[in-house]
C-alpha cells in the first residue's frame, strides 16, 4: 500500500554523509516536531533527478522556507557516500539534507519501491515529493510516467 496524506511516516532508519562519515537518522527523529518537504529521486548522479528534478529545490529553497518550512530533504536508494559526493557536486550541501535509504527499506516501508532491474539499476524509489508535518504526511505527489510533472517544487510550493 502506498502512503497517503494523513498517514504517519514509517520508522526506518537512513543516512547522512557527515565530515565525520555517514550517520544514522531515524525518521522519527529526524522528522518529528518540524515541517518537513521530502522527495525522492531514483538515482543520486541520474539525469532526470540531478538536471530536472533537484535544481528546482535548489533554486525555490528560500520561498519554500519562507512557507514555514524547517527542512528540506532528499532521499535515494544509494549509499551515503554518493549522497555525500551529489550534494557536493550539485552545490545542495548545507542547503538541503541528502538522505540515504541504502537497501530501501523506508522506500519499501512508504509503498514507493519500484523494480528497475531492465535499467541495471535493482529496486529503487519512485519519484515523489511530499510534505511532512511532525511525521505525519500533509500531501504527496507520485510521478506517474517519466519526467518531472507532479513533484517537482513549484507543485510543492503550490502546497503549502
Amino acid at each position: 500500500m502506498t502512503i497517503s496524506a494523513g498517514d504517519k511516516l514509517p520508522e526506518a532508519t537512513l543516512k547522512i554523509a557527515t565530515a565525520d562519515g555517514p550517520k544514522e537518522v531515524g525518521v522519527g527523529s529526524y522528522f518529528g516536531g518540524r515541517k518537513v518537504v521530502l522527495f525522492g529521486v531514483p538515482g543520486a548522479f541520474t539525469p532526470t533527478c540531478s538536471n530536472n528534478h533537484l535544481p528546482g529545490y535548489l533554486e525555490n529553497r528560500d520561498a519554500i522556507l519562507r512557507k514555514g518550512v524547517d527542512a528540506i530533504a532528499v532521499v535515494a536508494v544509494n549509499d551515503p557516500f554518493v549522497m555525500g559526493a551529489w550534494a557536493r557536486a550539485s552545490g545542495g550541501e548545507g542547503k538541503i539534507d541528502y538522505l540515504s535509504d541504502g537497501n530501501g527499506d523506508f522506500a519499501r516501508a512508504m509503498g514507493l519501491d519500484t523494480d528497475m532491474s531492465k535499467g541495471g539499476m535493482g529496486t529503487r524509489v519512485r519519484r515523489f515529493s511530499m510534505i511532512v508535518d511532525d511525521g505525519i504526511v500533509k500531501a504527496v505527489n507520485v510521478e506517474e510516467k517519466p519526467g518531472v510533472e507532479a513533484t517537482g517544487a513549484t507543485r510543492i510550493l503550490e502546497l503549502l
